[in-house]
């Protein structure tokens, strides 16, 4: 009895099955109730006594054996089913995968775009800044609120010094190291202290331009303004401007276009207005220009800033900020990259 369990388990460790039928069979010629290892347990009966224990392990060790055996077998010959009807060959190799640009890129470079197409360069500077550039030569007086704990983050030891609230104050740098006429634009990341939500994140981008030269009037900064909406959103686009203060412009204007997320009808974007500010604009207030050497006796200029999160949204229809930083493959795969 022994010499056969040693030739019924050198059987069960050499066995192969290429389908699930030969697998069934192999399980009905052991285990079934007329299979070989029941026929064993039938035979102990006849076993001595001393031997009782020694067989009895045996035997239980074969029928181990065996149910690994169909087990690891048919996980194995359901799989490969599984492939073969889904058309698969996993022999073949890797088709090669394009990448996709992130949709802030996308649009922060077409932004650039519009801009170079009339003249203005791009400028940029650090994320970290000094009071004088963040704060001080945009006229931000001492109280102002913005300087507050709660809308800028201060490094630490140091209130002097923080990270950026706006990129004006690459605007800042251009005005300290060259004379007019200056026409750029500065595009980058900046950081304020507030609430993550669907419409404000404490991370955000910006593009923000600057145009200082003899003559130039609020006119001019109409003009440009609704070049780039028109070329941005498309010739039907709404535009209006409604005053608003700002530091350091004088006087100060917010731009709004018709939300295309909802064709006016009001949603969560728009505050059910049917309107979205897209930036903030002005006429370049005489102090700034002062403060950075420029005569404000001969020269006049206008500033804007946008958010590049809030163009996108409004580009792609899209109704949640928080999307572009989860870094989701289902979200960014739905963009181009060849832009």
């Amino acid at each position: 009895m022994k010499t056969r369990i040693a030739e019924y388990l050198k059987d069960v460790e050499s066995f192969k099955a290429s389908t699930l039928e030969q697998l069934e069979e192999f399980r009905i010629k052991y285990i079934s109730k007329k299979g070989l290892i029941p026929g064993l347990f039938g035979d102990f009966r006849n076993v001595d006594a001393a031997d009782r224990k020694e067989m009895g392990q045996l035997i239980n060790h074969l029928k181990t054996a065996v149910q690994e055996k169909i087990v690891s077998l048919k996980d194995a010959l359901e799989a490969d089913t599984s492939t073969q009807e889904s058309g698969m060959d996993l022999t073949l190799p890797a088709m090669p995968t394009l990448g996709s640009r992130h949709p802030l890129s996308i649009v922060r470079n077409e932004i650039i775009d519009i801009f170079s197409r009339i003249g203005f360069s791009v400028s940029e500077g650090p994320e970290i800044e000094d009071d004088f550039h963040n704060f001080s030569a945009l006229n931000f007086p001492p109280d102002h609120p913005a300087r507050d704990m709660q809308d800028t983050f201060f490094i630490e030891k140091n209130p002097d010094i923080a990270l950026r609230t706006h990129t004006s104050s690459v605007q800042v740098r251009v005005m300290e190291n060259s004379q007019p006429p200056i026409r750029t634009i500065s595009p980058g990341r900046v950081f304020r202290n507030e609430a993550i939500s669907a419409r404000a994140h404490c991370i955000f981008h910006q593009v923000e331009g600057l145009y200082i030269d003899t003559d130039v009037s609020f006119a001019d900064l109409k003009q440009t303004l609704f070049y780039f909406a028109k070329e941005m959103f498309g010739e039907d686009t709404k535009i209006r401007f409604r005053p608003s203060y700002f530091p350091f412009t004088e006087p100060s204007a917010e731009m709004d276009i018709s939300c295309n997320i909802c064709g006016g009808k009001g949603c969560n974007i728009c505050k059910y207005t049917g309107w979205v500010e897209i930036l903030g604009c002005g006429m370049v207030d005489p102090n700034v220009l002062e403060s950075c050497n420029i005569d404000s006796e001969k020269y006049t200029g206008f500033a804007f800033g946008m958010g590049v999160e809030r163009t996108t949204m409004l580009k792609y229809q899209i109704n949640d900020l928080r999307l572009f930083f989860e870094n989701d493959l289902r979200f960014l795969q739905q963009f181009d990259a060849s832009h």
